[in-house]
């Protein structure tokens, strides 16, 4: 293994001291914080708690904040132009937003594109315009392999027809990185938007929005140790041409008129301390660190007999594995492993694409590896997973 300060790393988030007897293998449903994001997030509540625009001292501080916010998620996604990041509710919910802004601009015979390797989270809002007259064509996955088929996406994309592609840049239940940069050339090439799904990659791998080319990515904080909200990257010419949906005093300009209501202030403090805290272990280490990991845990699930791994290998991905144990049903496993203190996840933890067509109507056991992991603790899940027998 790299040299790699796991225990300096570790006495930086306070849920894994306090629960010490848990490992947590539920990162893909979201990570842990460090204390430095619980500060902040208590230090805006105790010193600058109030609504923005005010004419006095705690409201200009939350100017401030929101501001710095901007800037960090610029930073870490890699636009020079912190007006092109949105924040909201949530990744779901700022997707629901643009596709019904998309929806208003329909003409007869526009198709859209999802992918069955997709969260539903990218799948859904696109499938709503239907109802609207809009077609909806999906690109398949090889079952076995878990790799998309660049091929039939290439023949889906008709210029003149083909509005957007919607794709994910890592599965949530695979771990499956596709050619995102070949896709959106691809994309691009036919005069079609692309809609990233990026929450399982942001957490892992260096992103740079700028160097992609993609039109829109979106991501979600808690997912890269900060709080519960969601991030959305818009071109500026994208986001200004669109309309959004707000109420009428609010800003016209953006990225303000795409974020309705009031804004969560004090996670906004927490996205900044997350940002900085990634930052402060760097991204590269990190995601070196985490390769390592998941090398470790491929090659102890490949060596059970009886668990079916599903996905790609090694390479070209995040570290997140879904898994079935032969004689068990998914939710069964997860039990077992939450009895010897693992957190996982079973089901099909809403990438009803990737179940339905792996054939797997109850789903499957899902590990995601996170940088405060340990080797110890992959270990002990595999020790675990070995005492299952049909």
């Amino acid at each position: 293994m790299s040299s790699f300060p796991i225990e300096a790393v570790r006495a930086q988030f306070p849920a894994l001291s306090n629960n010490p007897d848990l490992i947590f293998f539920d990162n893909p449903g979201g990570t842990q914080v460090p204390q430095r994001v619980i500060d902040a997030v208590s230090h805006y509540w105790a010193t600058s708690c109030a609504n923005v625009g005010g004419a006095f001292a705690t409201s200009q501080r939350t100017d401030v904040t929101v501001a710095a916010a901007r800037a960090a998620m610029a930073r870490l996604i890699g636009t020079p132009d912190p007006y092109e990041i949105v924040f909201g509710q949530s990744m779901t919910a700022l997707t629901f937003h643009i596709a019904r802004s998309f929806g208003e601009t329909l003409r007869p015979g526009d198709e859209f594109i999802v992918t069955n390797l997709d969260h539903d989270a990218n799948v859904a809002p696109w499938l709503d315009l239907e109802a609207a007259g809009a077609m909806i064509r999906r690109v398949p996955f090889d079952p076995t392999t878990g790799i998309l088929d660049m091929a039939a996406l290439e023949a889906m994309l008709t210029p003149g027809k083909t509005r957007l592609l919607a794709i994910t840049a890592a599965s949530n239940a695979l771990g499956t990185m596709p050619d995102l940069k070949r896709a959106i050339e691809l994309a691009h090439a036919a005069g079609v938007l692309v809609y990233v799904d990026a929450v399982q990659f942001v957490p892992h791998c260096s992103t740079d929005v700028r160097a992609l080319g993609g039109d829109f990515l979106a991501c979600s904080a808690y997912k890269f140790f900060g709080p519960h909200l969601g991030v959305l990257y818009g071109k500026r010419e994208h986001l200004e041409r669109l309309r959004p949906h707000k109420v009428r005093p609010a800003k016209t300009t953006i990225p303000h008129c795409w974020e309705q209501g009031t804004l969560n202030h004090e996670c906004l403090a927490g996205v900044v301390a997350a940002v900085e805290y990634i930052e402060s272990i760097g991204m590269e280490a990190m995601q070196r660190y985490e390769a390592e990991l998941g090398a470790q845990l491929l090659d102890g699930l490949h060596a059970l007999p009886e668990i079916t791994v599903y996905g790609p290998g090694k390479t070209g991905r995040v570290p997140t594995v879904a898994f079935n144990v032969a004689g068990y049903a998914p939710r069964a496993v997860s039990e077992k492993l939450g009895a010897a203190g693992i957190a996982s996840w079973s089901g099909n933890y809403y990438a009803v694409g990737v179940m339905e067509a792996l054939g797997l109507p109850n789903g499957a056991v899902r590990v995601g590896l996170a940088h405060y992991n340990t080797r110890e603790e992959i270990e002990h899940l595999l020790a675990v997973l070995q005492t299952l027998k049909k």
